[in-house]
């Protein structure tokens, strides 16, 4: 899959639809593109790879835009494996070439490709240019963007940012490469599910390569994942900015973990007390049916969350734990939070959602309201009367 950008810079990528796990871990329910980029200038460059047997026409999409020149240059902006899987055949098909990147990377790339020539690498640091004639690329470091080698590039002459894993999304290219040829929304919700389990929680580091990328005249940016933003760079722009700083509207996300349905009545019965305090955005999820990636993409939109759980073996329902253990990484930041819980024969549920409630708090400023509520089997009416009060209280603080 090629596409012109310019008449010196080339969009060589693939889709691929029979990955069903990103990161053998993340739901890819429609698949996930891989995007390189090619530049003919007086020297040529390609600007990272795909993922290695992704797409069995890639060497030939590279020799046939290249039309019979060397590759000068092959510059790795990341060394996550989705992008560096073709970094040794590349180098094996064109010996001349001189990798580019900086010294992280290069420790990575004498893990993943011990074979490869010292003398092959030229190492960048910040600022550095790689001059290709009319094409410039400045070097912007972007450490933990989402790996400690992560940077982009820069060119001055055409004011094209290449943001590796930055602006990138879930979902493949359905035709359309380019943002004035898709629907924006269609990929908006996609994009900020990539960025809340794969960048979300680095977002302090974001914020910084925000800034750096702020003071830029950016015309052009190309991620690795995702369309390329030719036409309004700008609202991917903003989007990522609105997203690091981990503020949400008012709403809560209430994701809830019932073996038999009891603590889901009770949840239910939550929900609609929320709804009748004024709550307009909820949104209600059973933790054993939805991967916790689509529960997180949410919970980085609101500041409310509600969370609860059977009691499960003396603890909390492993659905649940699961949950708390994905938030617990990924920091989606401040939230003002509500608890509640069921048991039969012994408790647990509540009692260590307590105790992750309390690390949130400590670490990451969650404002937890009440010590939480546990209603023991199935909930009769007075018993859910009784959450009435504390979630009325509970809503007045959103």
């Amino acid at each position: 899959m090629t596409a012109k950008i310019l008449e010196t810079l080339h969009f060589i990528g693939t889709n691929d639809r029979h990955k069903t796990l990103f990161e053998s871990n993340w739901p890819l329910p429609y698949g996930i593109s891989y995007n390189s980029y090619l530049i003919k200038d007086k020297k040529t460059a390609l600007l990272d790879t795909i993922e290695y047997g992704s797409d069995r026409s890639y060497m030939e999409e590279v020799a046939g835009i290249l039309d019979g020149r060397d590759l000068d240059y092959l510059v790795i902006l990341h060394m996550e494996p989705d992008h560096a899987g073709m970094i040794g055949e590349m180098l094996g098909r064109y010996p001349a070439a001189t990798v580019v990147t900086n010294a992280k990377a290069i420790k990575l790339l004498e893990i993943y490709f011990p074979e490869l020539d010292k003398n092959r690498m030229r190492e960048v640091r910040e600022g550095d240019t790689l001059e290709l004639g009319h094409h410039n690329l400045q070097f912007v470091m972007t450490p933990m963007v989402h790996w400690p080698e992560s940077m982009m590039a820069y060119c001055t002459k055409e004011n094209i940012l290449f943001s590796q894993d930055a602006f990138g999304t879930f979902g493949t290219l359905d035709g359309g490469i380019f943002d004035d040829e898709i629907n924006l929304d269609y990929y908006k919700d996609e994009m900020l599910r990539y960025y809340t389990n794969i960048i979300g929680r680095f977002s302090s580091q974001v914020q910084k390569a925000l800034q750096k990328a702020a003071v830029l005249p950016i015309r052009i940016i190309c991620p690795v994942h995702g369309p390329v933003w030719r036409t309004k760079p700008s609202v991917v722009f903003d989007w990522y900015r609105q997203w690091a700083a981990s503020k949400g509207d008012t709403g809560v996300v209430l994701a809830y973990a019932s073996m038999y349905g009891h603590t889901e009545k009770t949840a239910d019965h939550i929900a609609r007390q929320l709804a009748l305090n004024g709550i307009r955005n909820i949104r209600v999820f059973n933790v054993s049916n939805t991967h916790p990636s689509f529960i997180l993409k949410e919970i980085w939109k609101y500041n409310g969350i509600v969370l609860g759980s059977c009691s499960y073996n003396t603890g909390m329902h492993p659905n649940m734990h699961h949950l708390c253990h994905e938030i617990e990484i990924m920091q989606p930041g401040n939230k003002k939070a509500f608890l509640f819980g069921g048991y039969s024969w012994s408790g647990g549920g509540l009692k260590n959602l307590r105790l992750f409630a309390q690390t949130m708090s400590e670490k990451h400023q969650w404002e937890v309201h009440s010590s939480g509520i546990e209603i023991p089997g199935n909930p009769t009416a007075l018993a859910l009367e009784s959450l009435n009060d504390p979630i009325a209280a509970y809503a007045s603080t959103l």
